[in-house]
């Protein structure tokens, strides 16, 4: 059997190279894109590589990176750039694959077994091709993993920066990733890294090494995910481009303007944002069988917590009630709260069937909330997405009228590196 050979592309601090494009005169100061810092979406979202130097890190707040570089150039994020870019370049890649799948709006992973020998001497050559065609037709450099497998080829692109190629094979993966530390691995967080490191665990060749069984008690199901990638035993495939990945969860968080501290505004929030959710499901056909509620409080501690619900459902008065259990149970009314997210949570492309009871507090089906909400859908549909909803008196109040770019990027270090299975 041929061996697979898988590219990771990784464009080089893609947002603060984008609008460095248009400020070249900026390229070698230290550069920062972020959000506005008068408000409380005031983080740090790319820098280039002098900042970067000078020790300024993505989703920190703006005063922290000020601290650390007074001079450091701010830039206002241009989303619709990105885009554009990002379409540019996967463009290239499909001109020789058709299996290219998007990790994020900055990379992507390329299967090129079958392709490679019809445009270069080798898969590290067709590497340094692609990344030559997206300097010269964007301006933007990109560094690119080579590997036999999808997490050893991500870990490659990380490995040298910026615009390199690095080959990890089977001959050489243990010299070259065995020695990083675990917190490198693909889908590592802060939390499973201080779990592995007070089992002894430091670097990825320790992960290796590992009693399979004892990182899944610790860890779970991820345990033995993690055993088998730091082995090179990922086997996971790459999608060809435009084919969807599977619905796991569908979520809305916020982080607001002001803090939140009165039931009034907590439950508020948790209705508009349960109604997003809601409105998605019902969007693509899929009931929630589970919740999951992230609150952030104002001195940065992150909490989440889990409940199943007694009927699947996707309806945002079942999802806003069970995110407020779960906010009743976790919360103090006072606390202040920075951020909240509901996520739906085991879905399904039906709802599930409900275990059929005696007695009136059994879970029923609600046809005339259905009816209600499914309305709400088609004005929405045809006034726009602020027309109308639940909480609305409140929604402008407390920044839910709109979605900021900044929100995935100021979750912490673990949401960023932990952005789902492979």
């Amino acid at each position: 059997m041929a061996e697979r050979w898988i590219l990771h592309c990784d464009c080089n601090s893609f947002y603060a190279s984008v609008e460095l494009l248009s400020h070249p005169e900026l390229r070698r100061k230290p550069v920062a894109v972020c959000g506005d810092p008068a408000s409380r979406h005031g983080i740090v979202l790319a820098k280039n590589e002098p900042a970067k130097a000078l020790g300024v890190k993505t989703a920190e707040t703006i005063w922290q990176a000020k601290r650390k570089c007074p001079d450091l150039v701010l830039l206002a994020p241009h989303r619709e750039r990105y885009v554009h870019y990002y379409k540019i370049i996967n463009e290239i890649y499909c001109r020789c694959t058709d299996r290219v799948e998007p990790f994020s709006i900055d990379e992507s992973w390329l299967d090129v077994t079958g392709s490679w020998q019809l445009f270069a001497q080798s898969p590290g050559d067709l590497a340094d091709r692609l990344r030559a065609q997206v300097r010269e037709a964007t301006g933007l450099t990109v560094s690119v993993g080579v590997s036999f497998n999808k997490v050893f080829a991500k870990l490659g692109s990380d490995y040298k920066k910026p615009d390199a190629t690095t080959l990890i094979t089977r001959e050489n993966f243990r010299d070259i990733l065995w020695p990083l530390p675990a917190r490198d691995m693909l889908f590592v967080g802060r939390s499973a890294a201080e779990k592995l490191a007070g089992m002894g665990i430091a670097t990825i060749g320790d992960l290796a090494a590992a009693d399979e069984r004892a990182l899944a008690a610790a860890l779970g199901k991820l345990g033995h995910t993690l055993s088998r990638y730091a082995r090179g035993l990922d086997d996971a495939p790459v999608r060809r481009w435009g084919e969807k990945e599977p619905v796991k969860s569908v979520g809305s968080g916020r982080t607001f303007p002001h803090d939140l501290t009165t039931a009034a505004e907590v439950r508020s929030a948790l209705a508009a944002l349960s109604d997003e959710v809601a409105a998605r499901l019902r969007r693509h056909g899929l009931w929630a069988g589970a919740v999951q509620l992230t609150v952030r409080y104002a001195s940065l501690q992150t909490i989440t917590r889990q409940q199943r619900l007694a009927m699947s459902t996707h309806l945002a008065r079942d999802l806003a009630g069970a995110a407020w259990q779960l906010m009743a149970a976790n919360w103090r009314e006072g606390t202040p709260v920075r951020m909240l997210t509901v996520t739906a949570q085991s879905l399904a492309d039906q709802p599930a069937a409900v275990q059929q009871s005696f007695f009136e507090d059994a879970p029923r089906p609600d046809p005339r909330r259905e009816k209600l909400e499914r309305s709400l859908d088609a004005i929405r549909s045809k006034y726009g997405k602020g027309a109308i909803g639940a909480g609305s008196i409140l929604q402008k109040d407390l920044g839910l009228g709109r979605l900021s770019m900044e929100r995935r990027e100021e979750e912490d270090e673990d949401d960023q590196r932990v952005k789902g299975p492979l």
